[in-house]
């Protein structure tokens, strides 16, 4: 065998996708690599001789085109001529030397034989080529997270009546059937569910006649969920609505398909997220929820083990911090009385997206119909008062900046939330914009819901306004990928670690704030980062290729975080690059240039190019 210089297999153990090939595989594609010296003068050369080649960048800057493709800034560790390894007929590249350096010449032969053995590494470079942000091995399962469509989950065939049956009949199905529930029908369409606690408390306890309609004791327009959710969000219903009795029902038609119940719940969950959930619910007490509330960073540490375990785990944290405000709030009304008037507790920023880490902190505020006279707000910035401290307590940290209910400024009247939005609207200021990026990201928690609807319907078309979108837009572009010129990792100064990246800041904030552009430009409300982006889809606002990369780099994104966290039991987004697996860092480097183009193509589109 042939001396293979230390260097190339060294570089090529650390570089996607080839770090999956053995040692023997591995050495026999080092002997096929030819090393060149790439400068201005000898390039037309060495392309003429490496034609329909793969070339792997050692060292050195250099601007690229190849195929159709625009030119690139590349540097040590990315190809180029990846799309010569499919074709006949090989399409000329194009290579201005920056800085001179050694390439990797790969040939078309070598590869595939490389490719014959592990076909994931076609896979890569095919996606490579297609700006397709995931390959299959990064895709990684989702695990013990109930993520499984509820179409999976429901036994075939439904257990109805129709509505003009007697409770007779409907007991008898019900026995006959084997089950706790029961769905009530009208004309194929869901008006009612029937439970054994229904039979037990409205006919047994008060001596029903069982010959009358079922309509007289069954459940009226019963909380629902579409087949298409997941286990989790029904899991969220189930707890958030106090049932346990779900019917599950066609996305398009409406039409029940069956029902979810408690006991369906359990035996699908793996690891005990509903275990936590649940006894959060049950939680009689401040120092119960307190106690459990402190497990939760234990659970996540034991039961989060791969990638895909973190791509519910935003959803599960903010699940649970919306349990704890509304017992919190529970508690305080136990002891001071029911609310003087109806309210919407708001929370914005990362729990409204849910979207929370480790880290996260509480953004939260009171909405009212009508302004609060001195008693009622008396009662409310008590309320405030109580339920933020109660947080803080359960883990959920203070906000430094004062985003919380018990500030007075976060206490307002529909009117007042109007009049906000004007003032951003009429001055889109530094601060103003930036007040925008955390309130307009709001959800409802508990109290009377329908008064954020109101608030939505009555400023959404002033929030779509061409100059306060652009200025948005204008604040956006500022956000800086952690990416030089030629695609090296620019790293964040003054950390322990010299190799980190702040998957907060330079990544995922940079994709909320594009996405809520997108959304209010379009008129979409909903917080929720996949459900905008999905909501786009239907609105003309990105492609549907714009639309899976970023959902997937914001997943991948929110992945590297939780994993930093967890593992290394802290609570900061400086995820070092070292950390990463080969492909994770090719992976980032895509998104990164994913995130970049998109801020661009946001500029033009809302701001007419200024960035």
């Amino acid at each position: 065998m042939n001396h293979i210089p230390q260097h190339i297999l060294e570089f090529l153990r650390d570089s996607a996708p080839f770090e999956v090939l053995d040692e023997h595989e591995m050495n026999r594609l080092a002997q096929s690599i030819t090393v060149a010296y790439f400068s201005q003068e000898d390039v037309p050369n060495i392309l003429k001789q490496q034609q329909g080649g793969l070339f792997l960048i050692y060292s050195g800057q250099y601007s690229v085109k190849d195929s159709a493709e625009s030119e690139r800034h590349l540097s040590d560790g990315d190809y180029f001529g990846c799309d010569n390894l499919w074709q006949k007929q090989s399409n000329k590249i194009a290579v201005t030397v920056d800085s001179p350096g050694l390439v990797y010449c790969i040939p078309k032969k070598s590869f595939a034989q490389c490719v014959s053995t592990h076909p994931s590494i076609g896979v890569f470079f095919r996606n490579y080529t297609s700006e397709q942000i995931y390959s299959d091995q990064v895709d990684d399962s989702k695990s013990m997270w109930l993520y499984k469509p509820i179409s999976e989950v429901i036994s075939d065939g439904i257990v109805s009546e129709d509505i003009n049956s007697s409770i007779l009949q409907g007991v008898q199905v019900m026995s006959k059937s084997g089950v706790s529930s029961l769905v009530i029908t009208d004309n194929q369409l869901l008006v009612g569910i029937l439970t054994d606690r229904d039979i037990r408390n409205r006919v047994v306890a008060q001596q029903t006649d069982v010959n009358l309609a079922v309509s007289e004791i069954m459940t009226r327009d019963p909380v629902k969920i579409s087949d298409q959710r997941t286990l989790f969000d029904a899991l969220c219903v189930m707890t958030e609505h106090n049932v346990h009795h779900l019917p599950v029902v066609d996305k398009s038609s409406g039409v029940p398909l069956g029902m979810l119940t408690a006991s369906d719940m359990i035996r699908h969950q793996r690891g005990n997220v509903l275990f936590v959930i649940n006894e959060l619910t049950k939680a009689p007490s401040l120092y119960e929820l307190t106690r459990l509330s402190w497990q939760l960073p234990h659970y996540f540490s034991k039961h989060a083990k791969r990638l895909g375990d973190f791509d519910i785990a935003g959803k599960v944290l903010s699940q649970a911090t919306d349990i704890m405000t509304r017992k919190l709030i529970g508690f305080y009304q136990q002891q001071h009385g029911e609310a003087p008037m109806e309210f919407c507790w708001l929370v914005y920023g990362s729990q409204a997206r849910e979207d929370q880490t480790m880290g996260s902190d509480q953004d939260n505020g009171l909405l009212f119909a009508t302004e609060p006279n001195p008693e009622q707000s008396a009662y409310f910035a008590d309320m405030a008062e109580y339920v933020c401290r109660g947080l803080d307590k359960c883990g959920i940290k203070l906000c430094t900046g004062n985003i919380m209910a018990s500030n007075p400024a976060l206490r307002m009247s529909i009117k007042q939330a109007v009049q906000q939005a004007q003032s951003w609207v009429r001055e889109p200021s530094p601060e103003a914009i930036l007040n925008c990026n955390i309130f307009l990201d709001v959800r409802a928690v508990a109290g009377n819901r329908f008064l954020l609807s109101q608030l939505h319907v009555e400023r959404k078309e002033l929030l779509k306004q061409s100059r306060f979108i652009a200025a948005l837009t204008r604040h956006a572009s500022d956000g800086h990928v952690p990416l030089s010129m030629f695609q090296k990792f620019v790293y964040k100064k003054g950390l322990p670690k010299k190799d980190c990246i702040d998957m907060k800041n330079s990544g995922v904030a940079i994709i909320n704030n594009l996405v809520r552009i997108y959304s209010l430009a379009n008129g979409l409300t909903m917080p929720s980062i996949p459900h905008r982006l999905e909501g786009l889809l239907s609105h003309a606002g990105l492609s549907s290729k714009d639309v899976k990369n970023l959902r997937d780099i914001w997943l991948f994104l929110n992945r590297l975080r939780w994993r930093h966290q967890i593992q290394n039991k802290v609570t900061d987004n400086y995820v070092s690059i070292s950390d990463l697996s080969s492909i994770e860092k090719y992976q980032l480097k895509e998104a990164m240039r994913v995130i970049r183009r998109t801020q661009q193509a946001a500029v033009f589109k809302f701001a007419g190019g200024l960035g």
